[in-house]
């Protein structure tokens, strides 16, 4: 058994030059809002779910992204309702949302 039963890495990869990247879209604060609902929930801990940043996970032209482990689904997101939507229906409910699939 894994330590956690799911790992979401959330790239947070800033690209220099104005070249697109993750961070260009706020995923270093949809990441923080995950974390915190996340714990708030009672769902994080050695176990359950664990939130990390990433750096570069070479998916900028369909970012933001994040990808969920150990069931390797890649998601992109917009806002905290995305966010929600992952958060209700993968990590608590085992259910791939298919509309943020990429």
């Amino acid at each position: 058994m894994s330590y956690y039963d799911k790992h979401v890495f959330f790239c947070c990869n800033q690209r220099a030059g104005g070249e697109n990247c993750c961070a260009n879209y706020g995923a270093d604060e949809l990441r923080d809002y995950a974390k915190q609902r996340v714990n708030a929930l009672g769902l994080a801990g050695k176990g359950k779910v664990r939130i990390n940043k990433a750096g570069c996970l070479d998916r900028c032209d369909d970012g933001p992204v994040l990808v969920i482990y150990p069931e390797d689904v890649w998601y992109t997101f917009v806002d905290k309702a995305d966010i929600d939507e992952i958060i209700d229906e993968h990590l608590k409910h085992g259910r791939v949302v298919e509309r943020l699939k990429v």
